[in-house]
C-alpha cells in the first residue's frame, strides 16, 4: 500500500497531508517544535492530494462549506460512529459533546466523544472543532484551543461567546 503526503500551509499552520491511494488517512497540524516524520517510502503530492489541498484553501478562504472528499479513518466501531456524527455537523454550527452522545442514543457517553474526538485522524474535514462543552464553552481540541477557536471563527461562529475555555483531557 503506497502513501503519499504533502504540506499544505493554512491560517492553522503547516498540516501535513497523508493519503493511501485515493483515500485520505490522515491530516496532522504541525508545529514548530516537532514535525511529523516523512518516511522515504511516501511519495510526494498526487492528483488526489491535489484535490484535497484545493478544497482545503476554498475552505480557508470561505468559498466551501461542505468537502467532497471520501474519508476512511482508522479508528475502532465506536469512533467511527462518533466521527460520523460529528461529520453531520453543518458548516458555521456548534453542538455539544453531550449532543453527540444524545444522538448516538448513549446519553452516559459524553467523555467518550471526547475521547474519540481527540483520536480523530482527519481534523477540519472531520469537524471536531464544531463540538464544544454542554455549558457552551470551548473545551480540548487535539490541534490547540488557538486552532480550534481559528477554526470556529473561519466558519464565521463568534467565539467571544466562549470566552472561557477549558481543557477536557
Amino acid at each position: 500500500m503506497q502513501l503519499y503526503y504533502d504540506i499544505l500551509p493554512s491560517p492553522v499552520g503547516d498540516l501535513l497531508i497523508i493519503t493511501q491511494e485515493s483515500t485520505l488517512i490522515k491530516i496532522v497540524f504541525q508545529t514548530k517544535k516537532q514535525t511529523h516524520t516523512i518516511k522515504s517510502e511516501w511519495i510526494q503530492g498526487s492528483e488526489f492530494l491535489k484535490q484535497i489541498k484545493d478544497e482545503l484553501n476554498s475552505y480557508f478562504a470561505g468559498d466551501l462549506k461542505q468537502f467532497s472528499i471520501q474519508v476512511n479513518p482508522h479508528g475502532t466501531p465506536f469512533q467511527k460512529q462518533i466521527w460520523k456524527e460529528v461529520m453531520a455537523i453543518p458548516h458555521g454550527q456548534v453542538c455539544s459533546y453531550q449532543d453527540v452522545a444524545n444522538n448516538i442514543n448513549k446519553a452516559s457517553a459524553c467523555r467518550a466523544v471526547g475521547r474519540a474526538n481527540s483520536q480523530n485522524p482527519i481534523p477540519i474535514i472531520i469537524p471536531c472543532h464544531r463540538v464544544i462543552g454542554k455549558n457552551g464553552k470551548l473545551t480540548g481540541y487535539a490541534g490547540g484551543l488557538n486552532r480550534k477557536q481559528t477554526l470556529l471563527e473561519l466558519e464565521g461562529i463568534n467565539t467571544e461567546h466562549y470566552p472561557n475555555q477549558y481543557k477536557l483531557f
